[in-house]
């Protein structure tokens, strides 16, 4: 299997269960791993043949940006679906973490998998 991979792509949006975070942006850092056939892509050199990760980066941020979510684990989910409807993707691991969440932590946050692996 071919992947696809964005890291660290950081986001300001509101997410929070409590009220405080509720008035406020957070940062985000999400890191998705997409899977795709790269081989068309290598061979034509071609971004028509491949899985564009801008869009893809671009569609993700606009959705966390607007959806003011309460939990991580909503965007999890949203960004999952996001990428396996609207960009074709069969499987994604979509990992969100809130930098400085807990004191005395880097970071808190959810890592999921959507989807079905197929082989190459």
């Amino acid at each position: 299997m071919d992947k696809i991979f964005l890291q660290a792509l950081t986001i300001d949006a509101v997410v929070g269960w409590w009220d405080w975070e509720r008035k406020i942006t957070q940062k985000v850092v999400v890191d998705l791993e997409m899977s795709t056939d790269i081989r068309a892509a290598a061979a034509s050199d071609s971004i028509e043949d491949t899985l564009n990760y801008k869009a893809v980066a671009d569609r993700v941020v606009e959705f966390v940006k607007t959806r003011e979510a309460k939990l991580v684990e909503t965007l999890a989910e949203g960004i999952a679906d996001i990428v396996r409807s609207e960009f074709g993707v069969a499987w994604v691991k979509v990992s969100i973490n809130k930098p400085g969440a807990i004191r005395g932590s880097r970071a808190v946050g959810v890592e999921i998998e959507r989807g079905e692996v197929s082989g190459s």
